[in-house]
């Protein structure tokens, strides 16, 4: 399944998007979760009117892109990434800070603050008066659908309730400033998800899934999953080792090379720039860089 939030009617819906890209609302199978949170954190609650949805008799809708929403739009914590969690991203990464690459013993964690998550086709503030340069990163996100705690990497696919595509909007110049990532990866605007969130069941486990990102159609980044340096169940037993991750947990899981920081000289965004980001099997999410909002 792949779940949505949408505008239909001037009301924030859940809804199940079909193949021919058109969506059964929650709602009127009488599924009143009052946001994706709320769905993921009591799904049991909700499985059973699901599990009885009949496509042949069930009215769907077509919803404009422009009224597809982020499918978490408020996180319920900070959302968890990984810095560095490619090779040939690390590569790229020591050669902009005029460092040299060492080995990757251990992953890179940080939070990325987020009031709240921006569409998966809407405009992306350029922060003009603070950053200068202003990249992207095409991520596989997952979210986890119950609370692990103490759990094994062999377990790590019984927690996952599914994956979605991210963009972490990244500005380098305050990364190198301030030394950590927090506030350049916090900057209002700069964490965009969707179009939706696919269920586990639809993804073989460990995701071995193509990822790609586009600026102005020219491709940037082109990659798979499978070659994440700390895989899935790595990171899962590591964090749950000593903190309790909750359900709707969102962890995102890097980036590859590509990014605009990797380039000689470095090409970072600028007003009018468009960015896509797609991940095999769930979509992908387009959006504008915008000097005026």
């Amino acid at each position: 399944m792949k779940f949505v939030n949408v505008l239909y009617g001037n009301q924030k819906h859940l809804g199940l998007l079909q193949s021919d890209d058109s969506v059964f609302l929650l709602s009127e199978l009488g599924i009143l979760a009052r946001d994706m949170n709320d769905l993921i954190c009591n799904f049991s609650k909700f499985s059973e009117s699901l599990d009885k949805l009949d496509p042949r008799t069930q009215k769907s809708h077509k919803i404009p892109q422009e009224h597809f929403l982020a499918p978490i739009e408020e996180p319920l914590q900070d959302v968890i990434c990984l810095g560095i969690n490619f090779l040939d991203h690390a590569k790229e990464s020591a050669k902009f800070k005029g460092q040299t690459l060492g080995e990757r013993k251990f992953p890179v964690y940080f939070s990325k603050r987020v009031n709240c998550a921006t569409a998966p086709y809407a405009e992306i503030p350029l922060h003009a008066e603070i950053t200068s340069q202003l990249d992207y990163e095409c991520e596989l996100a997952v979210i986890l659908g119950k609370e692990a705690y103490k759990i094994r990497a062999n377990e790590a696919k019984d927690y996952i309730f599914g994956y979605t595509i991210l963009n972490d909007i990244s500005a380098r110049d305050l990364q190198a400033k301030h030394q950590q990532f927090y506030r350049a990866k916090s900057l209002e605007g700069s964490t965009i998800m969707g179009p939706c969130i696919i269920s586990r069941d639809e993804i073989a486990y460990p995701p071995k899934l193509n990822l790609k990102s586009y600026v102005n159609g020219e491709l940037r980044q082109d990659s798979s999953t499978e070659y994440f340096i700390f895989d899935i169940g790595y990171v899962l037993e590591e964090l749950s080792a000593g903190m309790r991750l909750k359900a709707g947990t969102i962890i995102s899981m890097g980036t590859p090379s590509g990014v605009g920081m990797g380039f000689n000289p470095p090409r970072f965004l600028k007003d009018g720039d468009r960015v896509q980001c797609e991940i095999e099997n769930i979509g992908y999410i387009c959006n504008t860089i915008s000097k005026f909002l």
